[in-house]
């Protein structure tokens, strides 16, 4: 674990993304020990070993706080997501509580929150977004948003096997889903970031059916899926470190993965169609938008 003396800490968003609703961004970590094969960020900056480099903004409370109050005495409230780089729910903040300083900042402004997350450890801090949930302003400009909180947790798949294989650091789905079914219980607006799918893997309609089924039988009001794009060439890469575990534990598979993504970033086009008209169906099907907001 690094400790790093951060020049800012609250990042505004050049556009508001129609999924996670983030006006600023909030990134209390640096680096990830859930190690997830398919991570977009990693690559050379982190390496194979993410976890090996975490780094903990350790002023992120003081730079969040000077930002916060800038913001609210011009009345330039906006939804933070908590995080966009990272999870805010890492093993280490068992012992930093970085992420629950933020959001006592967070409500101390009453700003709105998105927390997106694999950990089980959010039910700590259900205390403060309960609060935060009752007393965030909301932006004028999302009429639909009635909420102050939100908690989205991520799912590539929810087989364990799976699991184990390309996101090996991260909570296991069981727990996942059982901290997404407590979570709403307690009534939260809750739901999943089913990012990404794998092909032929986590994206078969068998995989999908028990996926959504899942879901909406623990309690999740909306899910948004989104399918495969790998990056780069590198030892490192999500495109590389991708390929080698699907040649090693499913080979049948390989020959497409390759073909598919031999000179692109993204599956084919027709691939991409298919597979959004699928989830659309399921959405309909469970009764899960495929939106926060509907």
């Amino acid at each position: 674990m690094n400790e790093i003396v951060a020049k800012s800490i609250l990042n505004k968003s050049k556009r508001r993304d129609p999924w996670f609703l983030d006006d600023y961004t909030v990134n209390p970590y640096s680096g990830c020990s859930f190690n997830c094969l398919y991570c977009y960020i990693r690559g050379s900056k982190y390496g194979i070993h993410m976890e090996r480099k975490l780094g903990v903004k350790s002023n992120a409370p003081e730079l969040l706080d000077k930002a916060l109050r800038r913001r609210a005495d011009k009345g330039e409230y906006g939804v933070i997501v908590l995080a966009s780089a990272t999870d805010p729910y890492l093993q280490l903040e068992k012992e930093t509580h970085l992420t629950r300083k933020l959001l006592e900042i967070i409500l101390k402004y009453r700003f709105p929150v998105h927390l997106i997350t694999k950990s089980d450890l959010i039910l700590r801090d259900l205390d403060l977004i309960e609060r935060i949930d009752q007393k965030a302003i909301l932006p004028k400009d999302l009429p639909g948003l009635d909420r102050g909180a939100v908690i989205t947790f991520s799912f590539s798949t929810i087989d364990e096997k799976v699991a184990g294989i390309f996101e090996p650091g991260a909570t296991s789905p069981t727990l996942r889903l059982n901290t997404l079914s407590a979570i709403s219980l307690k009534g939260f607006l809750t739901g999943v970031s089913m990012m990404p799918l794998l092909p032929w893997i986590s994206d078969t309609a068998e995989s999908m059916e028990a996926m959504f089924s899942s879901f909406k039988e623990q309690g999740a009001h909306y899910c948004f899926p989104a399918d495969l794009t790998l990056f780069g060439s590198g030892n490192s890469d999500s495109r590389t470190l991708i390929l080698r575990a699907v040649e090693k534990h499913y080979p049948q598979f390989i020959d497409k993965y390759e073909k598919y993504f031999a000179n692109s970033t993204e599956l084919p086009g027709y691939y991409r169609k298919a597979f959004y008209k699928k989830v659309k169906e399921l959405g309909v099907l469970h009764d899960l938008r495929d939106r926060i907001i509907a």
